[in-house]
């Protein structure tokens, strides 16, 4: 990297951080219009982070997938949730692409195997609990969108550390959405909790993404005299 676009990522990841911080504290204090103004602007500057940083093309695709679930999901009306519910799942989809060949020969067969069942039963129990609560016509759709998700947050784990907790993070975001879609008792403010485990998911998943995947100077060979 050079210099110039390390000075790019440098500001662009503050640009980030301000944004986040100045969405969540008008979260706290009910600043609208502010909440209104900044939850768009998020992802775009994060995907953009991400190209300078070298993210391969289906880490801002999925970014920018997002930015499009937080843009639906803000204009608000079932319609609307359906629609943002699908532009999260196609950034899922671009986040599989991604971390699937990353995570290959990276995790032990066994250590998988336990991870695969241990998320599985996390999404199964989740979806059991929050099935009564929700309206039929969404029961299958949010069960599918969970299931996609989970598979995510699984590949995402697989990829790396940091990738792993995004993932993690990612999917306790959406279940304090799937949360208030059934009445289940939620914190207080859950918009700030929602878009606070979101925002840090997100910068997780892009972050260990680039840092997996910079590329890593080859050792030279030594020549050996015969």
């Amino acid at each position: 990297m050079t210099a110039a676009a390390g000075r790019a990522t440098t500001v662009l990841q503050a640009l980030f951080a301000l944004l986040t911080a100045v969405h969540l504290g008008a979260l706290l204090v009910d600043a609208t219009t502010v909440v209104h103004l900044t939850k768009p602007a998020l992802m775009p500057v994060l995907a953009v982070w991400a190209l300078a940083r070298g993210g391969p093309w289906p880490l801002p695709a999925a970014l920018l997938c997002g930015c499009g679930g937080d843009v639906l999901l803000q204009i608000g009306g079932e319609t609307a949730f359906l629609a943002g519910m699908g532009c999260f799942a196609a950034g899922h989809l671009c986040y599989l692409t991604l971390f699937a060949r990353a995570g290959r020969g990276r995790t032990a067969p066994r250590t998988a195997s336990w991870a695969a069942a241990g998320y599985g039963a996390a999404w199964l129990g989740t979806v059991a609990l929050l099935w009564p609560g929700l309206a039929a016509h969404l029961r299958l759709p949010v069960a599918g969108y969970s299931l996609l998700l989970t598979v995510m947050a699984l590949a995402a784990l697989g990829a790396g550390v940091w990738t792993g907790l995004g993932g993690a993070l990612f999917m306790l975001s959406d279940t304090l959405i799937a949360a208030g879609l059934a009445d289940w008792p939620r914190p207080p403010v859950p918009q700030f909790w929602i878009m606070a485990t979101y925002t840090a998911a997100q910068w997780l998943l892009a972050a260990g993404a680039t840092r997996e995947g910079a590329p890593r100077p080859t050792p030279e060979r030594e020549l050996v005299s015969p």
